[in-house]
């Protein structure tokens, strides 16, 4: 165990480091792209901790950007998927890993994770990444819905859209992303993260949300449909699902007929079901209802 500690320590990119590596790439950090660069061995270690990954585990990580996670998952001794939309940062990757840890397990994928079908090799288990904020929800929705060998996940995100994430009903910041992650799995807060730990520090606050995986729920329609019913519910979160829903059902009254059918009150307001009850919403449409919209 020593030795490992001692080689994981080794391993990681510290400011100083980083910032030598994005001068000899002539980078200058893209907030477009959300490129806060980690440079905190502590914290990496503890994101590497709090993922609690099996030994066997293969781990997808998207946005590697100069490698200072990629680093600590390598010698922490789990084979890498890297995603990185950058190529510049793609190229240069590999040279950084093979510079600390020769022979390391990775594949550098240069590609937009949005636009992932499938990846090279055997399919990965785990996600662990820091995540660009805009983009965060999307991402974790698109690779937990193209990547069903994803089972957990741990993701660095804004404290704000962490927050989201992990909302259950009732909350104030329950919402679209909080129900159509409960599809997946089950997501959790685990912790914050300082913003000094990043370059260049960012101006919001960031969280760990981790992801377990679960099966969906069993309904007889497809989950297309039941997140067009999530879409319309949350689009006037503040209105009662009789007149939010009004639009997706075909009219109020229908609306209010399918509300009845699935055993949910009219009068209630999308943030207080979850996702069983927009599943049973969903299913209770009769059959030639007006087309989602």
């Amino acid at each position: 165990m020593l030795c490992q500690t001692r080689r994981v320590t080794a391993a990681l990119l510290g400011p100083a480091e980083i910032r030598m590596l994005a001068a000899e790439l002539g980078l200058r950090p893209r907030k477009s792209l959300g490129q806060n660069f980690l440079h905190d061995g502590n914290t990496i270690r503890r994101i590497v901790r709090s993922a609690e990954l099996a030994g066997d585990d293969i781990v997808l990580e998207v946005g590697p950007g100069l490698g200072s996670l990629t680093l600590g998952l390598l010698a922490a001794g789990h084979a890498v998927i890297a995603v990185e939309v950058d190529a510049v940062l793609a190229d240069a990757l590999p040279h950084t890993v093979e510079a600390h840890l020769p022979q390391a397990p990775l594949t550098v994928v240069t590609a937009d994770a949005m636009r992932i079908a499938s990846l090279p090799g055997p399919a990965p288990s785990a996600l662990v990444a820091n995540l660009p904020y805009n983009v965060a929800v999307p991402v974790v929705l698109h690779l937990l819905e193209t990547l069903p060998s994803l089972r957990t996940g741990l993701v660095l995100v804004q404290a704000e859209v962490a927050d989201r994430l992990a909302a259950g009903p009732g909350s104030k910041v329950y919402g679209v992303p909080s129900v159509k992650t409960a599809w997946y799995a089950r997501a959790t807060r685990a912790g914050t993260v300082p913003r000094a730990v990043f370059w260049p520090v960012p101006n919001v606050d960031s969280g760990l949300v981790r992801l377990v995986r679960h099966p969906p729920p069993e309904v007889a329609v497809a989950r297309a449909e039941v997140f067009a019913v999530i879409d319309a519910a949350f689009a006037q979160r503040r209105k009662m699902l009789r007149s939010a829903l009004a639009g997706w059902a075909g009219s109020p009254a229908a609306a209010v007929a399918v509300l009845g059918a699935a055993g949910v009150e009219p009068t209630a307001r999308g943030e207080t079901l979850d996702l069983a009850a927009f599943a049973r919403i969903a299913a209770a449409r009769p059959h030639g209802s007006p087309p989602t919209r």
